[in-house]
């Protein structure tokens, strides 16, 4: 859940370092596929879309947390929170190589949906697992990866780590780390007590 946290920090700060190189490329991708150049104005208008989609995402993922956190569980929520994570960072990481900034809006939409989604369950996940004298503590560790992942965003889109033109898609797929340690380590931990007995109806499982 804390990777989920750290994912959603990452994302949100990473795309403001590569604007520049993002914006040069819809401008060569738009040349290339339609033999004009695109105007300011559209350029501004795809570029906004590119930032603002991932709003839209988060809106989905957590509109639907709710009830993938019931049908599931909340630790089988969040490991499904990977698969749109992973996908969109395919798609922004390959998007140059296939010349298409339409997969960077797929990817911030896919991206999107994972923060809101794994955002939500990790709350929920973490405030149940707590023990109730580190309850308080617990909650918090949400606010403090977010911090952190912007924080690692901001790093990495510095000019002498990734912030570069040519390895700008490495710096958009970054947010697949944290995905993949989370799809790695998660299944090693136990379900919510609170979800295995008033979900499931399992009071052993829960004790």
């Amino acid at each position: 859940g804390i990777t989920g946290a750290f994912h959603y920090g990452l994302q949100v700060s990473i795309i403001n370092s590569p604007a520049e190189y993002i914006q040069s490329f819809i401008r060569e991708a738009w040349l290339k596929r339609y033999g004009s150049v695109p105007s300011a104005e559209m350029v501004t208008l795809t570029w906004s879309f590119i930032v603002s989609i991932y709003s839209i995402g988060g809106l989905l993922g957590s509109s639907s947390a709710g009830y993938l956190s019931v049908r599931f569980g909340r630790k089988k929520a969040m490991l499904l929170a990977n698969i749109p994570a992973l996908l969109g960072a395919a798609l922004m990481g390959l998007s140059r190589l296939c010349g298409s900034f339409e997969m960077i809006i797929a990817g911030r939409l896919f991206s999107g949906i994972c923060g809101g989604l794994a955002q939500n369950v990790h709350i929920m996940y973490a405030g149940e697992c707590a023990p109730r004298n580190l309850r308080g503590l617990i909650a918090i560790t949400a606010s403090t990866s977010i911090a952190a992942g912007k924080f690692v965003g901001f790093a990495l889109g510095l000019r002498e780590v990734l912030g570069v033109e040519a390895l700008w898609p490495v710096l958009l797929a970054a947010n697949a780390v944290p995905v993949l340690v989370q799809l790695l380590t998660l299944p090693f931990f136990p379900d919510s007590p609170r979800y295995l007995l008033i979900d499931r109806k399992d009071k052993e499982g829960c004790i």
